[in-house]
């Protein structure tokens, strides 16, 4: 029992109970994973922790779900067992720490005996080496710990919760087979552990809203432009306060969508450079002498190939561990406290205020004669398909870029990948969304549109969304193939095509024959009278739609990018 005695504790309780009362304490109520000998007895104390399990099909759809829950919960758990099941997560982890995902990966693993002796035990490399897989899952967690020790593992545990929540990264626990019974001083948690951000230096983050104050008084044409990061360091309330008080026109990114009420009179649209929509959103924000850009991540697929015209010397940059008004780096200042001190202080009757651009879906533009489902329709005919407070999965491909030109109804969450691009995300992300709107009790729809390629590399999480009964939406837009990959190289070539599926049979053999419903699309006609159709917008059960669109059809803002990324790609 390492230097601490059970008869000095107040309160003991086993590890594994320690851990997963304090998951429950911070917010989840579900555990994604799959079950392994070296996690099993921990399993058993999840009931009595008030947490369910899930019991995914696989470990990279159970850390892909753990993705999608997180960014409705606010932070999720992933279970996987040492070695084989780990390594098979590590993708979708490594998807969570790129967009800066707080996802808590526990990995059941050998005893400290065991690894002590070196001995030669499954699911290792034969090596004796039994940190070798907690040394990659470092390069993608803010914070790894390894609980051998019960006298360090209460303050271990409370001590990576907080880094996950704080930067909103993945953390990775190492849980051996003999700790999860020793015993920790149970009364720590009586006290909750402490999530607050840590407050900015009073002098340092005065100076940098006085700094910021003079150039936005000084500033002809200032706009706002949010990504992705205000919605993962959860600062909305703060921009919202700060336009709400400012009424400047306010942009965001494609990573960004969803970010801002796009009821809100200052909207304005997705800026993106030259797939910016509404075409306006362009020329506003490249002629403004002053972005406020708020938790950037300038990608190549959230820019549009980098075809952002935007000036640093024009551009405050405001992000979780810093600010950068123009070309000036104040290290450690945290956006949170500069935006609210912003927003406390500015005078409206100091700015220049421009109008924002009208932002609407333009469905009438965009039909033809024609009853083929085109892209150039479709997107603005799913804005106007969508009610207040729905939960939005797009997956990498024509969705992703599509959404671009949906107007969202006010309190709308949009669930995107952009920056790591991993194909069948969605699917395993719209299943965590479903169950932590579920484990919310919030009355929320949770909508996919997912590509028929990339819905082929992860389908069996159908089963995990009908086993929980689970009642997404499910679009799975059948175009022959990847068509994203198409328009980058090989438009014909054979390697972009997919093997032809009957995909509705899927829910009759993952067991939703009684408890589903499914649909097929090939026409505007029927959009039109589904999407009209009462029972289907009330999204009951789960309702799962194949639509069909041309193979060579996409979006205009996935051609640009695509060519953009193709010129990238063939850079000598």
């Amino acid at each position: 029992m390492g230097d601490i005695r059970v008869e000095n504790l107040k309160k003991p309780v086993d590890v594994a109970e320690y851990l997963f009362r304090r998951l429950h304490e911070v917010g989840v109520r579900s555990i994604h994973g799959v079950p392994g000998d070296y996690n099993l007895v921990a399993l058993d104390y999840l009931p009595n922790c008030g947490l369910k399990w899930v019991g995914s099909v696989n470990e990279l759809n159970a850390a892909y779900a753990a993705d999608g829950y997180a960014r409705i919960k606010g932070i999720s758990a992933l279970l996987t067992t040492f070695g084989v099941g780990e390594l098979s997560a590590i993708n979708g982890v490594a998807g969570a720490f790129s967009e800066h995902i707080p996802v808590v990966h526990i990995v059941g693993c050998p005893s400290t005996v065991s690894q002590r002796n070196g001995m030669l035990l499954h699911h290792t490399l034969g090596n004796g080496d039994f940190n070798v897989f907690a040394k990659m899952s470092g390069e993608i967690s803010c914070d790894v710990a390894k609980l051998n020790n019960p006298s360090e593992i209460a303050s271990q545990i409370d001590h990576a919760l907080r880094e996950c929540w704080i930067r909103s990264r993945p953390v990775y626990i190492m849980l051996p087979t003999d700790m999860v019974k020793a015993k920790v001083e149970g009364a720590l948690l009586d006290t909750p552990i402490d999530l607050t951000q840590p407050p900015n230096d009073p002098e340092a983050e005065d100076y940098v809203v006085d700094v910021v104050m003079k150039y936005l008084n000084d500033a002809k044409k200032p706009v706002v432009l949010v990504d992705a990061c205000a919605i993962r360091h959860r600062v909305l309330s703060e921009v919202h306060d700060f336009i709400d008080k400012t009424k400047l026109p306010v942009f965001v990114t494609p990573m960004g969508k969803g970010a801002i009420n796009e009821d809100h009179p200052s909207y304005g649209g997705v800026y993106v450079g030259e797939g910016s929509h509404p075409a306006q959103a362009k020329d506003i924000v490249e002629s403004s002498d002053l972005i406020l850009s708020i938790g950037a991540l300038k990608s190549d697929f959230n820019t549009a190939g980098f075809s952002y015209r935007t000036s640093q010397l024009n551009t405050i940059d405001f992000h979780s561990d810093h600010c950068v008004v123009r070309y000036s780096t104040y290290p450690g200042v945290n956006m949170k406290g500069v935006l609210q001190k912003l927003a406390d202080r500015v005078d409206p009757s100091k700015l220049a205020v421009a109008d924002s651009p009208e932002v609407f879906n333009e469905v009438p533009r965009s039909s033809d004669k024609s009853q083929v489902i085109t892209q150039a329709w479709l997107w603005p005919r799913v804005g106007q398909f969508l009610r207040k407070n729905d939960v939005v999965v797009t997956e990498t491909g024509t969705a992703n870029f599509g959404i671009w030109d949906t107007r969202f109804p006010s309190g709308v969450t949009a669930l995107n990948q952009v920056l790591w691009g991993s194909i069948g995300w969605s699917v395993g992300a719209c299943q965590g969304a479903a169950l932590a709107v579920k484990d919310s009790n919030a009355d929320r729809r949770v909508i996919l549109f997912v590509g028929d390629g990339s819905f082929q590399l992860t389908a069996q999480e159908l089963s995990t969304i009908i086993r929980h009964g689970l009642k997404p939406i499910i679009f799975v837009i059948c175009n022959e193939g990847f068509t994203i990959e198409r328009y980058i190289h090989g438009m014909d070539a054979g390697y972009n095509d997919i093997a032809e599926w009957n995909f509705k049979a899927l829910v009759d053999v993952f067991g939703g024959a009684k408890t589903s419903k499914k649909f097929m699309l090939r026409t505007k006609d029927e959009v039109n009278a589904l999407f009209a159709d009462d029972a289907f917008n009330a999204a009951s059960c789960l309702q799962f739609v194949e639509l069909f669109m041309p193979k060579e059809d996409a979006p205009r803002a996935l051609v640009l990018t695509a060519e953009a990324s193709a010129k990238n790609n063939a850079k000598q």
